[in-house]
């Protein structure tokens, strides 16, 4: 986490806005872990649109920048993956994240900003399976400690 931190925190020394630098910076180091994840998929996501219309709009130069940095988060994506508790489910993931690096390096190589599409399309799936998933084991967290809370109660009773 602190090494994503970290990571996050070099990707927005670039903005030139000391305010909104603070701010960022303010936003990430009181971030939850699951928070800090949704960032930065925020972040490959919103990079690769930005590079997309650069490349349409022939500034080579600025899509590359943006094509480096959204490529830079899925590189920590992949450095990331914890194979321990489930080793397909990371191999899976791992593919997935080396598919869009592949598609970003390819878009930033070719000037095509066709190919940002599929990058884009996978990294919103992700985040929306990872939100999700967020949402169910707060749930479920929520449940086991109002279970504890219970049990606990009634064997002091």
């Amino acid at each position: 986490i602190m090494k994503s931190i970290n990571f996050y925190w070099h990707v927005i020394q670039m903005n030139p806005n000391p305010y909104l630098k603070q701010y960022q910076k303010t936003q990430i180091t009181t971030a939850s872990p699951e928070k800090l994840l949704i960032m930065l998929y925020d972040g490959a996501i919103q990079y690769s649109l930005q590079a997309k219309i650069h490349l349409e709009n022939k500034n080579i130069s600025e899509a590359h920048t943006l094509l480096l940095r959204a490529q830079a988060i899925v590189t920590e994506f992949m450095s990331s993956l914890s194979f321990d508790p489930n080793p397909e489910v990371a191999r899976n993931l791992y593919s997935l994240y080396d598919f869009i690096k592949y598609k970003l390096i390819q878009a930033n190589i070719k000037h095509d900003p066709t190919m940002i599409d599929d990058a884009v399309d996978i990294l919103k799936t992700l985040k929306s399976a990872w939100e999700e998933a967020i949402v169910i084991a707060a749930k479920e967290r929520k449940e086991k400690e109002g279970f504890d809370e219970d049990s606990s109660s009634s064997q002091t009773v």
